[in-house]
């Protein structure tokens, strides 16, 4: 069965670069560019229309689709058969519905990691990179510890302090997961 990697964390947490170290660690490791209908950053993102957006709901080619940042932000079947072709996906996650809605909605061996780090990092990583919109990430901040709190039936493959675990060496600790788990499978 095919691997993939999803990160949950909350904003500033890691998520691009941990992705980033992966991809330097093994080059088949590569970020799933979910759909995003809004304006706002484009870079790793497909951007699409709303028409779209009904298209794909019509198929059943939804997996999950999310609203925030006053943008909905789409994981879809079409774009995870093509990333599963290409290699690795890592798909992005900070809400635990859609880390459910994938794993039980996409056949693969799927490998959860929680990236965690404190709202006040949130907060420093978020000014440091210039975002404009810090105040509504640490609001997803608050929402993703609620919603970590609200399903402490969650389980995780790997936890990852991204304060005191630098990328390359979490992108190693992923790798390693990955390669353990391929190895059972095939055993």
């Amino acid at each position: 069965m095919s691997q993939g990697v999803i990160l949950y964390g909350p904003p500033a947490a890691g998520k691009d670069t941990v992705t980033e170290a992966l991809g330097e660690l093994n080059s088949r490791y590569m970020q799933f560019p979910r759909l995003k209908i809004g304006s706002g950053k484009t870079a790793g993102y497909r951007m699409a229309t709303a028409g779209q957006l009904r298209q794909l709901e019509a198929a059943g080619d939804v997996v999950y689709a999310n609203s925030r940042y006053s943008s909905t932000y789409v994981i879809d079947r079409p774009g995870l058969d093509g990333a599963f072709a290409a290699g690795v996906p890592v798909v992005h996650l900070g809400q635990i519905d859609g880390v459910r809605a994938l794993v039980d909605g996409y056949p693969a061996d799927w490998t959860v990691v929680l990236l965690w780090c404190p709202r006040a990092v949130t907060a420093d990583r978020s000014e440091g990179r210039g975002d404009a919109d810090t105040a509504a990430r640490l609001e997803a901040w608050e929402a993703t510890r609620a919603d970590l709190e609200a399903h402490p039936d969650m389980v995780w493959d790997l936890t990852v302090e991204t304060v005191t675990t630098k990328p390359d060496q979490s992108a190693r600790l992923i790798d390693r997961l990955l390669v353990q788990r391929a190895g059972v499978a095939t055993a």
